[in-house]
């Protein structure tokens, strides 16, 4: 809207019907001299005889009446057919002979989110909408607790490539080779791998994590098994636990440690890592303020920061998903208490 002295905003059209009802312009000549149309002299000067000043201002457009409006019964049906059957409107439209477009706007004006943006066997939102957290999470600490591992490889003594550049990487590289590991590649060092083992609570976002020397069912049971006693420790009861499809998840040592414990064991879908994405995103985190946060010379110089990074996720990072907090913050009786 134009700045408030601008002609034909409230002030301009109080001078216009003042001009007509109390000075006796004609309604012509009132439309010459405020450059609008004799129509629109003689609502502005009707209006001010019925309201006086008040009748200047705008009103709304809606219709007092709309005969064509969709019924509420309707609309619920609508809405009904989207959480039961997970519909998208064009398919709604037809069962209920409707047009699309009228399906689409009920839908947004109820919140309803679009179906990529929920999860296609619980109907839960994964997604935020624009401006909302909406984002899934359990309800209490342990109620979910996300398991994965993550490969890093080693980095030789005096640095890899990312530290003193691609040549002298590979020299250190040839150095620091193991005799007894073959290679993997013609000409290239197989130096190994670390493992990650991650296990992230859904509702807090709290990590438990260890590096280990490799990821069969006996270092993955055992890891479990100190993964639950820590979170049992500050006060998570864990409930269950996700993890891929792994062959050392799929152990039956690895069955047995949960059924022991109690817990419910779920598995993501195949070929589908954003299942288990808390713990896929706690992955991406310790990548890039961790592992490759700055050139390190060695793996002892790497593995030796990685308490502090752990302490500083768990304590003192603030999360996005949780509005700034730090996962500390979410669990109960952590007080005094170091990943």
């Amino acid at each position: 809207m134009s700045h408030a002295n601008a002609l034909l905003t409230p002030r301009g059209r109080l001078l216009l019907a003042r001009c007509v009802v109390e000075d006796g312009w004609p309604l012509r000549r009132a439309a010459e001299r405020f450059s609008v149309s004799v129509t629109t002299a003689k609502r502005w000067a009707d209006r001010y005889r019925a309201s006086g000043p008040a009748g200047m201002v705008d009103r709304s457009s809606r219709p007092r009446s709309c005969p064509h409006q969709t019924s509420q019964r309707r609309e619920r049906r609508v809405v009904g057919l989207r959480v039961t059957h997970r519909w998208g409107p064009a398919r709604i439209a037809y069962h209920l002979g409707m047009n699309p477009a009228t399906v689409q706007r009920i839908l947004t004006r109820y919140g309803c989110l679009l179906l990529r943006w929920t999860d296609p066997a619980t109907g839960a939102p994964v997604r935020a909408r624009r401006r909302q957290v909406v984002r899934y999470e359990r309800d209490a600490p342990g109620d979910l607790i996300h398991v994965d591992i993550k490969k890093l490889g080693r980095i030789p003594d005096g640095g890899g490539h990312r530290a003193v550049g691609r040549a002298q990487g590979v020299r250190n590289s040839g150095a620091h080779r193991d005799p007894n590991r073959k290679r993997k590649a013609p000409g290239r060092p197989n130096l190994g791998y670390a493992y990650l083992h991650h296990a992230v609570d859904d509702y807090s976002r709290y990590a438990y994590s260890e590096i280990l020397t490799d990821e069969t069912k006996q270092t993955a049971t055992a890891f479990m098994a100190r993964a639950l006693d820590h979170f049992a420790a500050i006060g998570i009861t864990t409930a269950r636990v996700m993890t891929d499809n792994g062959s050392c998840y799929r152990s039956h040592l690895f069955a047995q440690l949960l059924a022991d414990n109690g817990i419910v064991h779920k598995k993501t879908r195949p070929y589908t890592p954003k299942t288990n994405g808390k713990v896929e995103r706690f992955n991406r985190t310790l990548q890039e303020e961790w592992a490759y946060a700055r050139p390190y010379t060695s793996e002892s110089e790497r593995v030796a920061a990685f308490p502090a990074f752990l302490h500083a996720y768990n304590h003192d990072r603030g999360h996005t998903a949780l509005k700034g907090a730090s996962p500390a913050d979410r669990v109960p009786n952590l007080a005094g208490q170091y990943s």
